[in-house]
């Protein structure tokens, strides 16, 4: 499974998800790949746009606590017969970078990589995130709609993910993005959309995970944010628009199911 800060990654979805999977299945680091070539430092232009690229760093009372640099790290999970990546989406040499994660798949005996992922948009943060499915292999489409997994319609600036789909069956494997639409009014982290994901691919990967301690986390995240937009009385109207038309579109889509 992987994920990826960066393009992908709102609410911290994509990397918050997988790295709640390596902590609740106490997954193993079993390699990383070396960051060095993958990323630019330092971009020409405004100081605005070059603090898009430099690393963060943590200076207190003249001591440098903390540089974050990039990594790309993988854990395995024996039992599970699982493999979790988090990094972040590479800057340069895509394709050097994809043969070197297909390698470590095929090294390890992996057939089928998952891709989760998000994109901010029209639901409401008191609904579950739409879930959208694209696949390497689109005869796998109609297996995995049995989880409500709608299939993805794009057409627009690509990313790191995407062009892995196109190479995956080139280099003998499967591969599937799942990706969650999750609300574009807000920022930060979004614990209601992790929790929600988390236990979707709990259920499609058969994992037998103890959520209560997210769950808790989410409700409390929720009621937090619906207390600070019940205070702008605009937004608030917006987010019951949004809560309309989502519940008016579930109603539609249990109709054509039934």
């Amino acid at each position: 499974m992987l994920a990826f800060a960066g393009w992908m990654d709102g609410g911290d979805v994509s990397t918050g998800t997988v790295r709640r999977l390596v902590h609740l299945l106490d997954a193993q680091i079993i390699a990383e790949i070396d960051p060095e070539p993958f990323y630019i430092y330092n971009f020409p232009g405004s100081m605005e746009m070059a603090a898009l690229f430099r690393p963060h760093v943590d200076i207190e009372d003249g001591f440098v606590k903390q540089i974050d640099m990039p990594t790309n790290t993988f854990y395995a999970h024996d039992a599970a017969n699982l493999v979790l990546f988090i990094g972040q989406e590479p800057n340069l040499l895509w394709r050097t970078f994809g043969q070197l994660l297909f390698d470590v798949a095929r090294q390890v005996g992996v057939s089928r990589i998952l891709f989760v992922g998000s994109f901010g948009g029209a639901v409401p943060h008191t609904r579950e995130p739409r879930l959208f499915v694209a696949c390497s292999d689109a005869t796998r489409l109609p297996e995995l709609a049995r989880y409500r997994l709608r299939p993805t319609r794009y057409s627009g600036p690509g990313s790191f993910t995407t062009y892995l789909l196109t190479q995956a069956q080139s280099a003998g494997l499967e591969m599937t993005a799942l990706v969650a639409e999750i609300p574009g009014y807000l920022q930060g982290t979004n614990p209601l959309s992790i929790e929600a994901v988390t236990r979707r691919l709990a259920k499609i990967l058969r994992l037998p995970l103890d959520l209560a301690a997210l769950r808790t986390a989410s409700t409390a995240w929720e009621l937090e944010i619906s207390g600070l937009i019940e205070q702008n009385e605009e937004l608030a109207e917006t987010v019951r628009r949004l809560e309309e038309a989502y519940d008016n579109e579930l109603l539609e889509l249990d109709a054509d199911e039934a």
